[in-house]
């Protein structure tokens, strides 16, 4: 299988891509960049030019790496960033980033995200398992995005998000049943609700594993939670 990278599209040294990619024109990619398989990158997306640091505003990032795994849509307009502070700004499988998307210095965007138009990260975020970014919402450096949860369109995000939580500014938190719908979580929604209103936490072993990776990288970020 072969990749279709349009003539105009910009790629320097040590980047490696695998199979079945396409990258659109205009685009400008530098490494160090792995690339996986399966991945559509639309028109005028910029991939690995230095993270925006304010301490550090000319570092030389020769040597940072950005990873993209498999499967992923990035479209136009967007642009990825190379890390400062640790050692990938990178991007999972099954991701979906739409138009006008900054994807900040030091990023860790997991697996089946969805990025919506025009939003913007702050640097050294973690955006987690199946969490959707809606229209135009901001989200503060260090902050950690649940899994599964939902950031209403518009909003300033300062604080961490619990998984499963639909988040809308100055309104109560509340479940985000679309998701647990759509990723089968049916069967434990009650213990899904105990744990956003009750802070009872879940004995089931896949929530289990989704709630102590959240509160350990929502420890280490410093920040508080909705």
């Amino acid at each position: 299988m072969s990749n279709s990278i349009h003539p105009t599209a910009i790629i320097q040294d040590n980047v490696e891509i695998g199979d079945g990619n396409e990258i659109g024109p205009y685009s400008v990619i530098y490494g160090p960049l792995t690339v996986g398989d399966g991945n559509w990158i639309g028109p005028h997306v910029t991939i690995g030019t230095p993270g925006q640091d304010t301490r550090n505003p000319r570092y030389d990032s020769s040597q940072s790496r950005i990873e993209i795994g498999n499967d992923n849509i990035i479209r136009e307009y967007t642009a990825i960033q190379k890390p400062c502070y640790r050692d990938v700004t990178r991007i999972g499988n099954h991701v979906f980033i739409m138009q006008s998307v900054h994807v900040p210095h030091d990023a860790i965007i997991h697996d089946d995200v969805v990025i919506t138009p025009m939003v913007v990260m702050g640097g050294i975020v973690n955006i987690l398992q199946g969490a959707t970014l809606a229209v135009g919402c901001s989200v503060h450096q260090y902050s950690v995005v649940g899994h599964y949860s939902i950031v209403a369109m518009g909003s300033a995000l300062a604080k961490n998000v619990r998984p499963f939580v639909k988040y809308v500014p100055k309104k109560a938190i509340a479940v985000n049943d679309y998701a647990i719908k759509k990723y089968g979580f049916e069967d434990v929604r009650d213990q899904i609700v105990a744990y956003l209103m009750d802070d009872i936490k879940p004995t089931d072993s896949r929530l289990v594993m989704i709630v102590d990776e959240f509160e350990f990288l929502s420890a280490a970020s410093g920040r508080t939670v909705y």
